[in-house]
C-alpha cells in the first residue's frame, strides 16, 4: 500500500513539474532543513573515506553538530540541531582551587577568567607509571551465590577488624558486651543498626556488638549525652558509657574512626605488602617527583534525547588539547536508565553500542596521543552491557596493542600513578549515606556535610560502609570482604554522586606524621544531565610533600 501511494505521489509531481516549468518541489528534508537553519554545503563532493581520521567527526570539539534522530534508535531521518549542541556555557569554570599559584606566588591574587589561564596545560612529559591494587573480582566472576553465612561473616569480619584496631592502638582497654548491667563505666565496640524499617532517628538507635567476642546481641544506644555526632546504620563504632539496667548503653563518648598507623598496617595481608613494598622498590620507580595529571569524568556519557555520546564526543577533544596523563571514566557508559535503553527500541545490542560509541572513539583517541596517555575505565551497576553485582569486575576488553593505554578496573578499587594512592567507587555512596545519616552539632556550629560524608569512607575503612545496602545496590557478601576494604588512606578518593559537584580536602587528623590521614575527594558530577550537558574535573596532584593541588571543575 506504502509503494502505491509513492507511486501516486511520483506521478502527480511529474505532471506539475511538465505544467509548471522551473518550478522547485521542496522536499520534507529541505522543510526540516529550513526550520532548524540547518544548511548543507551543496557543492561539496562526498568521496569514499580513505583514512582513520575520516571517521571522526569533522569538529568533535564543537557541539553543534547535525545528527539524525536519535542514533541507534532513529525512525525518522530529520537532521537538527540537538539541545546538547545549542547549549552557551561551554567548558566555563564551575570552581577551582589552585594550591600551586599559591605555593609559587606567595598569594592569593584573583586569576584571570581566561580558559587557559585557569587550567594550565599539562605536558605529558614521561608516562604514568601505573599499578592496579587487584583485590577485586575477575571478569567472568561467579556471584549471587553469598549465603546467610556470607553476610554473616562480613559483618562480623567488619566488627572484629576494629576492635582488634582500638585495642592495638593503646588508647583503649579490651571491648567488652554492652548488653550486659554494669555500673561503671566500659568500652564497647559494635555496629549501629536501625530499631525497625523505617530512617534512623535518635529514639531507634541500637548497637550490635560481636558475636565472636562477645554475646552479639543488639541494645539501645542513648547519645543524648554527647554534643556532637554522626552516625548510619551500618557504622561500626567504639562508645565509652554505662548500662545499669542492661537494656539501655548511656553513651557518654563514641568514637567513629579507625587509628590510621595501625589500620594502614594491619589491614594489608602479609602477601599482599610484599608485593607492594617490591614494586615500590622496583628500578621503574625513577621518578622522584610523584606528579599526575588527571581528567575526570562520570557518566551517562550520552544526553537522554538520543545515543549520539555527544558530551563524550567533547570531552576527548578536550582532552586532547589538555594531554593528560590519566583520563579516568567512570561509569555508566551504556546506562540501564536512558529512555531508549528502558523502552528497548535500540537497534543494536549494549555490547555494540559500547564497542561502537565508547571504546573506538577511546581507540582513536589513545592512537592520536601516543604511548604516554592512558586511560581507566570503572564500570557501574547501571552499564546495561555490563555484570548487575556490586562490587563488580572489571570491562573484558581485548584491544590490540593498546592494552597498556586502555585499562579496565574493577568498582570499587584502587590504584598507584607515580606513587599518588588513587581509589574510587561507582556507585553513588554520598547520595546513599545523605538519606540514612543523622548528626548533631554543638549550637552555633556549622560543618561540611560534603565532607563529612566523604570522610564515613575512610574512617570506616570502607568503600561501602552502609548495612543494609540501598535496594537499587546487588551488594554480593561473598565478593564483598576483601574488595570494599580501604586498606590505607587515598592520596586522591573519585565519588561520582548526582549530588552538587565538590572537591575537598579532608583532613582525619590521625596521622603520627605531617601530612598522614590526608585525603583528597572529587565528585565530578555527572557528564551530561538530562538533555544538557554536565561537568568534569581537571586535576593536577603531586603527592610528595608539601602536596600541592591545582583542581577546576569544568561544565562541558
Amino acid at each position: 500500500m506504502d509503494g502505491f501511494l509513492l507511486h501516486l505521489q511520483n506521478e502527480r509531481k511529474e505532471s506539475i513539474i511538465g505544467e509548471e516549468s522551473g518550478l522547485h518541489i521542496y522536499s520534507s528534508r529541505d522543510i526540516d532543513m529550513l526550520l532548524d537553519d540547518v544548511y548543507e554545503d551543496t557543492n561539496e563532493v562526498v568521496s569514499t573515506p580513505t583514512d582513520k581520521s575520516h571517521r571522526l567527526h569533522s569538529d568533535p570539539y564543537d557541539s553543534i553538530n547535525k545528527t539524525k534522530g536519535s542514533g541507534y534508535s532513529s525512525r525518522k531521518s530529520v537532521v537538527h540541531v540537538t539541545p546538547f549542541g545549542r547549549r552557551t556555557n561551554k567548558f566555563v569554570v564551575k570552581f577551582n582551587i589552585d594550591n600551586l599559584e599559591k605555593a609559587e606566588n606567595g598569594t592569593n591574587d584573583d586569576q584571570e577568567s581566561c580558559e587557559d589561564d585557569i587550567i594550565k596545560r599539562v605536558q605529558t612529559s614521561h608516562r604514568c607509571l601505573l599499578r592496579v591494587h587487584g583485590s577485586g573480582p575477575e571478569p567472568g566472576c561467579r556471584f549471587m551465590y553469598d549465603r546467610i553465612d556470607d553476610r554473616f561473616n562480613a559483618l562480623e569480619n567488619r566488627i572484629s577488624r576494629h576492635a582488634d584496631a582500638f585495642v592495638a592502638s593503646g588508647l583503649y582497654e579490651e571491648p567488652v558486651d554492652p548488653a550486659v548491667a554494669s555500673q561503671r563505666s566500659i568500652f564497647a565496640v559494635g555496629m549501629i543498626c536501625c530499631d525497625g524499617e523505617g530512617h534512623l532517628n535518635e529514639k531507634s538507635i541500637l548497637l550490635q556488638s560481636s558475636g565472636e567476642r562477645t554475646s552479639g546481641r543488639r541494645v539501645q544506644l542513648d547519645l543524648s549525652r554527647i554534643d556532637q555526632f554522626s552516625i548510619f546504620p551500618g557504622q561500626i563504632v567504639g562508645v565509652e558509657g554505662q548500662n545499669p539496667s542492661g537494656h539501655c548503653f548511656i553513651a557518654s563518648k563514641l568514637v567513629d574512626s579507625v587509628p590510621l598507623a595501625v589500620a594502614a598496617d594491619t589491614d594489608l595481608p602479609p602477601a599482599k605488602k610484599q608485593t607492594v613494598e617490591k614494586e615500590i622498590l622496583s628500578a621503574e620507580e625513577s621518578c622522584t617527583r610523584s606528579e599526575v595529571s588527571f581528567i575526570i569524568a562520570a557518566g551517562p556519557f550520552t544526553t537522554t534525547d538520543n545515543l549520539l555520546f555527544e558530551p563524550l564526543n567533547e570531552l576527548l577533544a578536550y582532552a586532547r588539547r589538555k594531554s593528560p596523563q590519566l583520563l579516568v571514566l567512570l561509569g555508566p557508559f551504556v546506562d540501564s536508565d536512558h529512555p531508549e535503553i528502558k523502552k528497548g527500541t535500540v537497534d543494536a545490542t549494549f555490547d555494540e553500542v559500547f564497542q561502537t560509541e565508547v571504546l573506538s572513539k577511546l581507540q582513536d583517541y589513545a592512537e592520536c596521543m601516543g604511548s604516554e596517555a592512558r586511560v581507566v575505565l570503572v564500570p557501574s551497576i547501571r552499564d546495561a552491557n555490563h555484570d548487575f553485582v556490586f562490587p563488580q569486575p572489571p570491562f573484558d576488553i581485548r584491544i590490540p596493542d593498546l592494552e597498556h593505554q586502555i585499562i579496565s578496573v574493577s568498582n570499587p578499587g584502587t590504584l598507584e600513578a607515580n606513587q599518588v594512592k588513587v581509589g574510587w567507587c561507582s556507585v553513588d555512596v554520598v547520595k546513599q549515606l545523605s538519606g540514612e545519616e543523622i548528626a548533631r552539632n554543638p549550637s552555633g556550629v556549622t560543618g561540611d556535610r560534603m565532607a563529612r560524608l566523604a570522610s564515613h569512607l575512610l574512617r570506616q575503612r570502607s568503600y561501602y560502609p552502609l548495612y543494609p545496602a540501598a535496594e537499587s545496590v546487588p551488594l554480593d557478601y561473598s565478593l564483598a570482604p576483601e574488595a570494599l576494604r580501604i586498606s590505607s588512606v587515598p592520596h586522591l578518593l573519585i565519588l561520582p554522586s548526582d549530588m552538587r559537584y565538590f572537591v575537598k580536602e579532608l583532613e582525619m587528623e590521625m596521622g603520627e606524621r605531617e601530612g598522614e590521614g590526608k585525603c583528597v575527594c572529587v565528585n565530578p558530577g555527572r557528564l551530561s544531565k538530562g538533555e544538557g550537558g554536565g561537568t568534569f574535573v581537571e586535576l593536577l596532584y603531586t603527592s610528595s610533600p608539601p602536596s600541592l593541588l591545582r583542581s577546576s571543575i569544568i561544565a562541558i
